[in-house]
């Protein structure tokens, strides 16, 4: 083999070379550049759970606050039926809150998150209908002494609130201990 083909030989194994490692060097930057999308994607996801989770537990119990601070003044004598509505009013500014809460975990997911976020709505909107119900009949009555239905819902929507956080530790990974 003569020097001159030796060195085209030397050349298109050099070029060969050049190439392999360049298509190396962006399969494995690809490959990189996936597994930090997909961990950044990951990440979004927790960040956005975890909002929408406290979101949903803070509205749930505003709500809850709401509602008893509406039962404490129509229980007491003293007040009118004008403040047990704008009281009752006051709650309802606090359902919306909790609503928007809901539909937001129910986005979130994962799905068992989602359900028990809406076994809470349906137990909190029982609790928001007899207290409403209550309302009614303290207005017809002219006193607040009719609170049985109210303190059934509110039983009723104890297990559901504790029921959301389990399904919201698994999708957030603290589970561990």
């Amino acid at each position: 083999m003569d020097a001159s083909v030796a060195c085209v030989v030397g050349a298109a194994i050099g070029v060969l070379g050049a190439v392999a490692g360049g298509w190396v060097s962006v399969v494995g930057q690809g490959r990189q550049q996936q597994r930090q999308l997909h961990a950044e994607r990951a990440y979004r996801r927790e960040d956005a759970r975890r909002e929408a989770y406290g979101a949903l537990i803070a509205s749930t119990k505003l709500l809850s606050a709401s509602w008893w601070r509406f039962s404490d003044l129509v229980w007491d004598e003293q007040s009118t039926p004008e403040q047990w509505r704008a009281s009752s009013a006051e709650s309802h500014e606090t359902w919306v809150q909790f609503s928007t809460a809901v539909a937001a975990v129910v986005v979130a997911g994962p799905v068992a998150a989602a359900e028990a976020a809406d076994e809470l709505r349906v137990a909190m909107y029982e609790w928001e209908m007899a207290g409403l119900d209550w309302l009614s009949a303290a207005l017809r009555e002219g006193h607040g002494q009719l609170a049985e239905r109210f303190k059934e819902a509110w039983q009723a929507k104890r297990a559901p609130d504790r029921a959301f956080q389990q399904p919201a530790r698994q999708a957030l990974g603290t589970e561990e201990p």
